[in-house]
């Protein structure tokens, strides 16, 4: 039984215009992002906040061993402190956000860890620029932000927030935290230099005094000896000079 050209005409538009279709949606898909973040307050102003994030693991062959975060304007680094990690990971603040970091994952194993934010800063958004190193050395960089063109490749994790509750301020600035490590950090005594320093000026003056101590000593006893001399000089003439004048008996 042969099918209708009319039939097949219109089966033929139909897949054309599922695959267009298909195409179509697959472009307008959005690009899936490998570093994310959420917050249990994503609220402008809100206080004690939690924010969760996940690196997707990208490498076949290694884990990751640290995360690079680089925090927005009005979050700063001794706002931070860390509420959930893999295990044995820890939590350094820099200078301009922090970075939490250990023993490598496994490979394909995603890095997902929690942190508490004092208070977050009054925004529509705010973004959390990432660095992802695994344990080959590859460094993943996570740090791109929309222009308003097309979408970025390599997204930074953003979150958006929503208008401040009302009545809501922001509390007075942290201390600022000074950075654990430093890319390059500015040399200066240690401990022990310091003592040595400390005990080699102590020693110094110790021994300039011991010195003039031991110079006034000498003074003092050449002094005494010249005395002692004119003393038994001057009784030495005097008995030569009485028995000069004496006469002979």
């Amino acid at each position: 039984m042969s099918t209708h050209p009319v039939a097949r005409t219109g089966r033929r538009i139909a897949l054309a215009g599922a695959v267009a279709l298909t195409a179509t949606l697959a472009l307008a898909a959005p690009a899936a992002a490998h570093a994310e973040v959420e917050a249990d307050k994503a609220q402008a102003l809100a206080e004690n906040a939690t924010l969760s994030f996940v690196s997707e693991a990208e490498s076949d062959s290694a884990g990751f061993t640290e995360l690079r975060i680089v925090l927005p304007e009005g979050i700063a680094p001794g706002d931070v402190t860390l509420e959930e990690a893999p295990k044995g990971w820890k939590l350094k603040a820099t200078d301009d956000g922090y970075t939490v970091g250990g023993s490598a994952l496994k490979t394909g194993v995603d890095a997902e860890y929690k942190i508490k934010v004092r208070q977050l800063p009054d925004a529509k958004e705010i973004a959390f620029k990432t660095i992802e190193t695994y344990s080959d050395g590859k460094v993943s960089r996570w740090i791109e932000l929309p222009d308003g063109g097309a979408d970025p490749e390599q997204p930074a994790p953003v979150l958006e927030l929503k208008a401040a509750a009302p009545g809501a301020k922001p509390v007075s600035p942290s201390p600022s935290a000074s950075p654990t490590e430093s890319e390059t950090p500015t040399p200066t005594p240690t401990a022990t230099e310091s003592d040595v320093a400390a005990a080699g000026s102590d020693s110094d003056s110790d021994t300039k005094g011991a010195e003039e101590d031991d110079s006034d000593s000498t003074g003092l006893i050449i002094g005494g000896v010249i005395v002692a001399l004119l003393v038994v000089g001057g009784g030495a003439w005097w008995l030569v000079k009485r028995r000069t004048a004496s006469p002979p008996s």
